[in-house]
């Protein structure tokens, strides 16, 4: 997979409110929380709900489409080890039917220029490691 970080750069430390949604990643399913109090969702996960400070949460099952919001493409290593997977293309990407909710994670196998902002974008999953895996974006062909 090209435009994707090096393992050894990539190092999760999910907690009890975190904790679901990197369970579901390593299944390569995409939750978002969901406050079960007023419906809000979430993301990224947190204790309380913004909206109304309950700490009642489900997770719902996202298809894994998504618009991107905005990106950055990386070009020069600030750390040495990200060296050799430049270009990296950093996306913010909107989950329609959230609410606005947005996912950080790079856009993956494509030319940099190719990306755009609004480019619709489906959610794919970068196995890391054994028991380490995290979503990362690829474009769609409308």
């Amino acid at each position: 997979m090209r435009g994707v970080l090096p393992p050894e750069v990539i190092n999760l430390s999910p907690n009890v409110w975190t904790e679901p949604f990197w369970r579901a990643a390593a299944e390569h399913r995409l939750v978002v929380p969901r406050c079960t109090a007023c419906g809000t969702y979430r993301l990224p996960p947190s204790p309380f709900c913004f909206a109304c400070r309950s700490q009642a949460v489900e997770w719902v099952e996202h298809p894994g489409t998504g618009t991107i919001y905005s990106f950055t493409v990386i070009r020069h290593a600030v750390i040495p080890q990200v060296r050799d997977a430049l270009p990296l293309v950093a996306a913010v990407v909107e989950l329609p039917g959230t609410g606005g909710c947005r996912l950080v994670g790079n856009v993956v196998d494509t030319d940099p220029e190719a990306v755009a902002v609004g480019a619709p974008v489906t959610t794919d999953w970068y196995d890391v490691r054994e028991g380490t895996t995290v979503p990362v974006f690829r474009l769609r062909v409308p």
